[in-house]
């Protein structure tokens, strides 16, 4: 059976063929430079060559990504149904009270992304973090996918196999509308919202998803979670319109941070008056000193011979960085060993791998973030060395430069795979890589397409 690598190694000999394929990768460029792929008012920067995954390596993803799920879920709802069991999580009043209010409807981890390192040698598979519903990167995969699914290379080499993307819009439009219908007071004609902090928000997606429920004939609005109003019975938009369901995409340390600000939605759901979709228990999986509860004895009593296993291959070793916890000095004096990560944040602030800092820089970081010394808990977990595939780099200045001096040399870039489930089910793969072993859009990292290579799978969207 062909591997990934073999995969690659194939397209980059196609682009050898064509000369590097300069006109396509210019096209390529150009079209991701008017695209809606914009995080932060940036367009995201991307590579001409797709990551192209085999049956193998969709296997161990879709498998890997729904044990993960039916754990996660086993231990969210234990958290909600067990106040001894809350004991193990170090959240302050007010999380709690945000994770206990009611859901009204069946599914307790509606959308997440599980961000994983896959040896895709090796097949095995090592956890990053797991995100809840603030999860983006959905337009990003379509767009980068577009930008290349015309070129010259793109066309040849799916001559010779069957190739499909990942579908990751219209699915979750249907896992949305089918878990709504499960809501206790659920309407006929529903208004839903997409609800953020805007300025966080990947707001460009955010309007692709929306336009998506008003072709289904569902009203779509997407609001700031401030500007929502609530008047005991109502929660309505800006434009006084009643919200009956939100695809909540806020994370909640967002949500804590602008508390006073956040109570229309607040209320709203603790008076059952709004589907939220998916609920504030989602941050029982979004905060990493879940790592460490995964292993501790009272979880492991919960789950099976097979969810065990699963669970000790997978995660890498996890304490909070305290010194009641974890030897500082070790950690210290073995830097490549070690990542240092906030517990609870998103869009990799404040992590530091060991091994890309001196030693005297990691001395001052572990110094600055143990035992609390920030006012916010770290956690140190063991380093995982990323898997490594040869790539393109952004095209950035491909339309200027001249055709003899574009380079179609492939560089070793490390890999980040985030594995989408709507609804619990592996719906496709958010491809990011780096050259640094932190892998995140502002340590020069970029987004690839996904692509499944001569592989019977669901979540695929046909592209030959």
């Amino acid at each position: 059976m062909a591997s990934d690598a073999s995969y690659t190694e194939e397209y980059f000999q196609i682009i050898d063929g064509l000369d590097g394929d300069i006109e396509s990768r210019r096209a390529a460029f150009a079209y991701m430079m008017g695209s809606t792929a914009i995080v932060h008012h940036q367009v995201v920067a991307s590579s001409f060559v797709p990551r192209l995954f085999s049956q193998e390596v969709h296997d161990l993803m879709k498998r890997s990504a729904e044990m993960a799920h039916s754990i996660l879920c086993k231990v969210m709802q234990r958290y909600l149904d067990d106040p001894s069991f809350r004991e193990l999580f170090d959240f302050d009043d007010r999380l709690r009270e945000l994770i206990l209010l009611p859901r009204g409807y069946d599914s307790l981890l509606p959308f997440a992304r599980v961000d994983t390192f896959i040896n895709e040698d090796a097949l095995t598979i090592k956890f990053c973090e797991f995100n809840g519903d603030g999860s983006a990167g959905m337009n990003e995969n379509r767009e980068i996918t577009n930008s290349i699914k015309d070129s010259e290379t793109f066309k040849a080499f799916a001559q010779s196999h069957r190739i499909c993307g990942c579908s990751l819009f219209e699915p979750w439009v249907d896992a949305f509308c089918d878990i709504y219908a499960t809501y206790e007071h659920r309407v006929d004609c529903p208004r839903f919202a997409i609800c953020d902090y805007l300025e966080n928000g990947v707001v460009d997606e955010f309007h692709v998803f929306a336009d998506l429920f008003r072709q289904r004939g569902i009203e779509c609005l997407v609001c700031d979670v401030r500007e929502l109003a609530f008047d005991g019975e109502r929660l309505t938009s800006p434009d006084g319109l009643d919200i009956n369901a939100i695809w909540r995409r806020c994370v909640t340390n967002d949500v804590m941070d602008h508390w006073s600000e956040s109570q229309a939605l607040i209320n709203a759901v603790r008076a059952e008056k709004v589907a939220l979709i998916g609920s504030f228990a989602g941050h029982i999986v979004h905060d990493k000193q879940i790592f460490e509860v995964l292993m501790k004895p009272e979880v492991i009593a919960m789950l099976t011979a097979e969810e065990i296993s699963f669970l000790e291959q997978a995660i890498p070793q996890t304490a909070f960085l305290d010194g009641s916890e974890v030897d500082l000095e070790q950690i210290i004096q073995n830097k490549d060993e070690w990542i240092i990560k906030p517990s609870d944040h998103y869009g990799a602030d404040d992590v530091y791998a060991g091994r890309e800092v001196d030693q005297a820089r990691w001395e001052e970081l572990v110094g600055k973030f143990a035992n609390s010394a920030q006012g916010t808990p770290f956690i140190v977990q063991r380093f995982i060395t990323p898997f490594k595939t040869l790539t393109l780099p952004p095209d950035a200045g491909i339309l200027e430069t001249p055709d003899g001096a574009v380079s179609s040399t492939p560089v070793p870039y490390n890999n980040l795979n985030g594995l989408y489930l709507y609804n619990g089910r592996f719906q496709g793969v958010f491809s990011r890589l780096g050259p640094h072993p932190t892998i995140c859009k502002q340590n020069d990292g970029m987004t690839a397409a996904t692509i499944w290579v001569d592989a019977d799978v669901q979540c695929g969207l046909e592209l030959s």
